[in-house]
């Protein structure tokens, strides 16, 4: 058989094509904002992760010039060998003060955080419970580990402890778990989970992508949220969200990173974080310390958004987080929705099989701490207009 036949016999992407509804791809001609022009034409932009909206933020911008200016376009080689500049220990140190964690270890990417945490610290006789709706990079990882994966239903905390009432007490588990899960914005059962885990002697591993910078005090993330910073073990995180750059990171106890340091192989050979992408991530972290309340703005217009698609008669999610998913139901009445929305300036995210349940397709919605609620109503007006029709 002929390696290749998997491409040719790949035929839904050109499926969608043929109908007009295929939604990936679309080019961005500006920059990451709560308006944007893609395509030739303004939308406004509710399919962003730029959670606190630092990707046109000024001083951040302008923090990556100098890095660009200083340092030049990139370090050459890993952060094991000859890749570590004095700025990536500085935003380690700061993050792990910011977290209140001994130790932080940045990678170059927030996927490829979790496959060097999880492939580092998971061996050949432990195991790794997940979350059914985690991460494709938690599964990823798992991959990578010689471990053994399960897997429990979302939030079903009783599927969690039947997983591990089932692994023998002399195997090493570690628990992974999004904090903020990405698609439907609903926050981990982060106190069961330890619960649980103290129970059957695991550790815990937050995932905390769409919770830094979002939830808990300052947006310290799930953990504090909960106020279990101290139950948590691991929490990784990534910079493409909150911190507008690029990169991703682990905090934990100092000989928990100091291992990973030496024996995470997506850590040791990679390529370390850019420059200019470094001072981006340091900087974001440096305003958003000075200005604590930004989650809290952040929430607020996501709670309004909420409302307001409410009151305009469509069905969304309840959790108190910038991830508003709007249900949509079938696949490709999903598409077809996000297309026109899309004709009509608004920008979301189409999320089908298998990132949800088949017959629970959604248009993913997510806000920004620099929206304004004029703007949310404009953009409001439009989904209802397209989903239910105009009143």
């Amino acid at each position: 058989m002929d390696l290749f036949e998997k491409c040719r016999n790949y035929t839904i992407a050109n499926e969608y094509r043929a109908k007009g509804i295929y939604p990936y791809f679309h080019a961005l001609e500006s920059r990451q904002d709560v308006e944007v022009i893609m395509e030739g034409k303004r939308r406004i932009m509710l399919g962003s992760n730029n959670y606190l909206g630092l990707t046109t933020c000024p001083e951040v911008i302008e923090a990556g010039i100098r890095a660009l200016e200083k340092y030049g376009t990139g370090c050459s080689g890993s952060r094991f060998l000859n890749g570590t500049l004095e700025m990536h220990l500085e935003l380690e140190s700061e993050l792990a003060r910011f977290l209140n964690r001994e130790s932080v270890v940045t990678f170059s990417t927030g996927f490829q955080s979790n496959l060097g945490i999880i492939s580092a610290l998971v061996g050949r006789m432990d195991y790794v419970v997940c979350d059914r709706e985690n991460h494709a990079s938690i599964y990823d990882g798992c991959k990578l580990s010689y471990g053994k994966m399960l897997r429990y239903r979302h939030a079903d905390m009783d599927d969690l402890e039947q997983k591990l009432a089932s692994i023998p007490p002399e195997h090493g588990i570690l628990i992974v778990t999004d904090g903020v899960f990405s698609m439907a914005g609903d926050i981990a059962k982060l106190p069961k989970i330890v619960e649980l885990a103290k129970k059957y002697g695991a550790r815990v591993m937050v995932d905390d992508a769409h919770g830094f910078g979002v939830i808990g005090e300052g947006g310290r993330g799930t953990a504090n949220y909960y106020g279990l910073e101290d139950e948590v073990d691991v929490i990784m995180s990534t910079f493409s969200k909150s911190l507008a750059s690029l990169g991703g990171f682990m905090a934990a106890k100092e000989e928990i990173v100091d291992f990973v340091r030496h024996n995470s192989r997506p850590f040791i050979f990679s390529a370390s974080i850019p420059p200019a992408s470094c001072a981006v991530a340091l900087a974001a972290l440096k305003h958003l310390e000075a200005n604590p309340d930004l989650p809290k703005r952040l929430i607020s217009l996501a709670n309004y958004a909420r409302a307001g698609l409410k009151a305009r008669g469509l069905h969304v999610g309840d959790a108190e987080t910038p991830i508003v998913p709007i249900y949509t139901y079938q696949p490709e009445e999903t598409l077809i929705k996000a297309k026109e929305l899309y004709e009509a300036g608004v920008y979301v995210n189409p999320v089908l099989p298998p990132a949800a349940a088949p017959n629970e397709c959604l248009l993913r919605s997510s806000y920004m701490a620099t929206h304004t609620e004029p703007l949310l109503d404009e953009a409001m007006d439009i989904i209802r207009d397209v989903l239910i029709g105009k009143p």
